[in-house]
């Protein structure tokens, strides 16, 4: 008995020892993957394949949105140089004209013609050529100031040369020439036209109260006439307006202008005895007349 024990214990351990040792040498063999699982990968890859694409379409248009922007700033930047040129010979064009006098109104309103074509040919020309052919109402902000300088520039030197009010579609027509004929032209628009009016009459309130210190009443009270349907023509349109802020804002100093003129005219013609005009000695209404000129 003791013998077959032995013998049966050897056996298990030479059987113990040789599967491990076939175990140790035999490879571990992967079983063949099923359809569900051949199934998965592919909508792996293709989910990884989309996902890459995804990523670059997205970082693409971020390009073109970028570039789109940088050369509207870009673009924003000319064209805020372009209205400061515009705005500051606009203002010299009106200083000249804020010269006229019953004695040198050729001399002087020839003089603002030349200003007022060097302004159109050499600056508004820089804002056209920017603003033709795009959607220029982007830039609206960045170019209005000096369109609305130049409206009234224009107005002021018109008003002054023939006592008529300078329209929108003749300033419009007098830039058609600067744009390129294949693009899409650059046109003020009715807001920044009716801006640069309300400016108007505050320079025609300072030329009134000039020319009633230099004895012209008469010119003063055509000015406060002209003035005044301006102003009651847009009481009209301004409620009309949605985006009218702005323009409501100059309202009040429309206003303002027209009763600095009516009243300074008012006082001329109730105070007229006491209105001496330094006019000179050939002056047949001062009493000065056959005294010598007195020098200021």
């Amino acid at each position: 008995m003791l013998w077959l024990y032995s013998t049966s214990a050897v056996s298990r351990r030479i059987s113990v020892s040789w599967l491990m040792a076939t175990n140790s040498k035999i490879k571990p063999q992967r079983l063949p993957p099923s359809a569900a699982d051949s199934s998965l990968a592919l909508e792996s890859s293709v989910k990884r394949a989309n996902t890459m694409s995804t990523h670059s379409s997205i970082k693409d248009a971020f390009s073109i949105y970028t570039d789109y922007l940088n050369a509207l700033n870009e673009k924003r930047e000319r064209v805020v140089k372009a209205s400061r040129d515009v705005t500051m010979n606009s203002k010299k064009v009106i200083f000249q004209v804020h010269r006229i006098s019953k004695n040198n109104k050729e001399e002087v309103l020839e003089k603002a013609e030349k200003d007022l074509a060097a302004v159109t040919d050499q600056h508004m020309s820089r804002l056209v050529k920017e603003l033709q052919g795009t959607d220029f109402w982007k830039l609206r902000r960045a170019y209005s100031p000096g369109v609305q300088e130049y409206v009234e520039a224009a107005t002021f030197f018109k008003f002054c040369q023939t006592g008529t009010l300078l329209k929108l579609d003749e300033i419009n027509a007098s830039l058609l020439p600067l744009s390129d004929p294949s693009l899409e032209p650059l046109q003020i628009n009715l807001l920044d036209y009716l801006l640069g009016l309300a400016d108007l009459t505050g320079e025609l309130m300072r030329l009134a109260i000039g020319r009633i210190s230099d004895g012209e009443v008469e010119f003063a009270e055509r000015i406060c006439r002209f003035v005044r349907d301006i102003y009651r023509e847009l009481t009209l349109v301004v409620p009309l307006m949605d985006d009218s802020l702005d323009m409501k804002l100059k309202m009040d100093t429309m206003l303002q202008s027209v009763v600095k003129i009516e009243n300074a005219c008012f006082s001329v013609r109730v105070r007229g005895s006491e209105y001496t005009p330094l006019l000179g000695s050939s002056d047949p209404s001062s009493f000065l007349l056959g005294v010598s000129d007195v020098e200021l």
